[in-house]
């Protein structure tokens, strides 16, 4: 019999991370107002998302069924708590779960989406980057705070690790932009932080909602834009928002929301700082910029820590 392939919860997070870094290279690629990007982009994702929500429940029920109907052949006298069984384990949301904490989640996530298109035009790219992704220290006291997840030894050395590397990384370029934007990025970190909590809080429910309310919060509020700025469809535009949205942001919440149920919130935020790290390659790759030796050499320090902080040890969940 062939061993079934399960993708472990860092390997999710580190491909959403991929997914996610190459963002700013396809948004200075098309040729629309940014927050035309954020909201088509989330249009697209929020479909996708639905799609994926809806194949993997009825597999979940189909699978259910065929072990719902060998176990009451042996025995029929369990077949209430089978049933109950069953509906525990195919629709988790149905459990208790607060609306406030997807609701809440889905606000935050969509604020971090539309907070970061804007402190990219505010301020440098560089200056974003550094200032949102000093989100796993604000994760690690939320988490803190709110689920009692107590980081350990490793994860204070791999938070400090992340915090000298990236101020390595573009530490020449702080000061160098507008302190609205700086402000705006700054507060993107500590809603990405929030989003990646409230997800945790509701991973044994079903993450993926808070997505995909994010996602529809994002294009909705963003709507007017679209009559302020029309988008100019040529089709390289729309292949490129086609990425974005199914695959940057569509495929990337889905691995995020199956990742964030089996790591914890600053375990996942650490894992996804490669996000910066990468962003200069794929510029690289594709427009031929060669990164600043400072930004090899902090960008070495994240991926050490990355890698440190998910060395095996004792179970946190």
């Amino acid at each position: 019999m062939k061993k079934k392939f399960i993708l472990s919860g860092q390997a999710a997070i580190f491909l959403c991370a991929i997914l996610w870094s190459t963002a700013g290279l396809f948004i200075k690629l098309i040729e629309w107002h940014p927050l035309v990007i954020a909201g088509s982009r989330s249009f697209l994702a929020a479909i996708f998302l639905i799609v994926v929500r809806q194949i993997t429940s009825k597999a979940a029920v189909s699978k259910a069924e065929v072990s719902e109907q060998q176990r009451i052949t042996d025995k029929n006298d369990i077949s209430q708590q089978l049933e109950r069984n069953v509906i525990n384990e195919v629709f988790p949301e149905q459990k208790k779960l607060s609306p406030f904490v997807i609701l809440t989640g889905g606000v935050l996530y969509a604020l971090t989406m539309i907070l970061f298109v804007f402190a990219n035009k505010l301020t440098s790219a560089a200056n974003a980057i550094l200032l949102q992704y000093a989100s796993p220290v604000w994760a690690a006291l939320l988490g803190w705070l709110i689920l009692k997840e107590i980081p350990n030894w490793k994860q204070w050395i791999s938070l400090a690790m992340v915090g000298g590397g990236m101020f390595i990384f573009i530490g020449s370029s702080l000061g160098g932009g507008a302190l609205t934007g700086d402000i705006l990025a700054f507060i993107s970190g500590v809603t990405f932080a929030a989003t990646s909590v409230f997800m945790r809080k509701a991973k044994d429910h079903s993450p993926i909602n808070i997505m995909i309310l994010a996602n529809v919060l994002t294009a909705v509020g963003t709507i007017p834009f679209f009559i302020l700025y029309p988008p100019d469809l040529s089709s390289l535009n729309i292949l490129r928002i086609l990425f974005l949205g199914f695959i940057q942001i569509g495929a990337a919440a889905a691995l995020f929301s199956y990742g964030i149920k089996k790591v914890t919130s600053v375990q996942s935020l650490l894992i996804s700082t490669i996000e910066p790290v990468l962003n200069p390659v794929w510029v690289l790759i594709v427009i031929g910029e060669i990164p600043q030796v400072s930004a090899i050499i902090g960008g070495s320090i994240i991926i050490l820590a990355v890698l440190f902080s998910s060395l095996p040890g004792k179970k946190s969940l």
